[in-house]
């Protein structure tokens, strides 16, 4: 579905077997015509295995391919190599298929270089990646900012060429993204405190691309497949993560799903006009303190986490005023709730219940019962709302 800066020859495998209903979230990628394209985190995934394998090989895979997390195996071209005694570097040119992507186009290199027996897998930001100078992001402050799924991407494909070739797996991997300074000045990472650059991003590998217009038509077909099939329960994600945990909590099948992404507004909307039984919203908790504020539109660059909201709703899960204080200075939603999960208010539980109430009253009275589950990066529920 989608190349590397125009050069890779992979595809994101979006098909499904013929003859059965085209619901869940890969048939509503398909319904909307739009292109994968790859994240930051396969980009330098696929950047380091050639690095990697040309440091003990002497020669670079060209194209490279590379395992994803849901086990598709994508090809990349290099458009830039070089190789010297002591380690290697290969840069990809990001695609981002037919997402309005800061980073389209952008060439994400990583230079390997051995390190001693016993090392591991070291990881270093390059010119154009930022360090986290903050805490509340899921890496500790002082590290690369190169997320913990990319992170694990690359440590596993280190190994398998170490083992491939005959190399020790113990090696620094610097990761950097030409022009990435400036490009990070039209994201979030400055006001996060990720100063010098991009963050390597990804927890699957492929950009879903979200054009409003065409994505929001596919939520509408997912919502009447499901009807269709004669679905009584269904439920909102914001992404794959939050698709598998309401797998695992509930058990619904796939033309159930509805991938909302951004679009909370969409689904209940559609949901108001063509009622199910039973619908369910599951999603990080900050974007869900979003729609627990009120948005509807839950992408970065047009909603952001209210934190004075987090420490209202703090302070009447039993938050004192100085608690209150900390999580309306918190950094991130994500590090407001582990200062309230330390104190044992439930945040996560009044966002979720904040949220259901917020999709309630978008419902206007429609005959839908609503939950609402917050999960952590990890896929772990770290709030949830009862029915009503």
């Amino acid at each position: 579905m989608g190349s590397s800066g125009g050069r890779g020859v992979g595809r994101a495998d979006g098909t499904q077997d013929a003859g059965r209903v085209q619901g869940g979230r890969r048939a509503q990628l398909e319904h909307t015509g739009l292109r994968h394209g790859w994240t930051t985190g396969a980009c330098a995934t696929a950047a380091t295995t050639a690095a990697y394998t040309a440091l003990l090989t002497g020669e670079f895979p060209d194209p490279v391919t590379i395992t994803l997390p849901k086990g598709q195996t994508p090809s990349f071209a290099l458009a830039t190599e070089e190789l010297s005694g002591a380690s290697a570097m290969a840069g990809i040119v990001k695609d981002a298929g037919d997402d309005p992507d800061v980073t389209h186009g952008a060439l994400v290199r990583a230079t390997v270089r051995r390190l001693p027996a016993g090392s591991g897998v070291v990881f270093k930001a390059g010119p154009g990646v930022g360090t986290v100078t903050r805490p509340g992001l899921p890496l500790p402050v002082g590290e690369a900012a190169v997320n913990p799924v990319p992170r694990r991407m690359m440590s596993e494909h280190v190994a398998e060429v170490a083992a491939r070739h005959g190399g020790s797996a113990d090696v620094e991997i610097t990761v950097s993204v030409d022009h990435g300074e400036e490009i990070a000045r039209s994201t979030w990472n400055p006001r996060l405190g990720i100063l010098g650059g991009l963050s390597i991003l990804g927890t699957t590998g492929i950009v879903v691309p979200y054009s409003c217009s065409a994505w929001i038509d596919s939520i509408r077909r997912g919502v009447d497949v499901a009807r269709a099939a004669g679905r009584t329960h269904v439920a909102g994600c914001t992404g794959s993560t939050s698709e598998k945990t309401v797998v695992a909590e509930y058990g619904l099948p796939e033309d159930a799903l509805l991938d909302m992404g951004d679009f909370a507004g969409a689904v209940l909307k559609y949901i108001r006009r063509h009622p199910v039984e039973r619908l369910t919203l599951c999603g990080g908790f900050a974007k869900l303190s979003k729609l627990a504020a009120g948005h509807l539109d839950l992408h970065s660059g047009r909603s952001q986490v209210d934190k004075g909201f987090l420490a209202g709703l703090a302070r009447g899960g039993g938050a004192d005023d100085a608690l209150a204080d900390e999580v309306a200075a918190a950094n991130t939603g994500l590090a407001a709730l582990r200062l309230c999960q330390a104190a044992g208010v439930p945040l996560g539980d009044l966002v979720a219940r904040a949220a259901r109430d917020e999709a309630r009253a978008v419902l206007r009275g429609a005959p839908v019962a609503v939950d609402v589950l917050c999960i952590d990066r990890a896929g772990s529920v770290v709030g949830r709302s009862t029915v009503r």
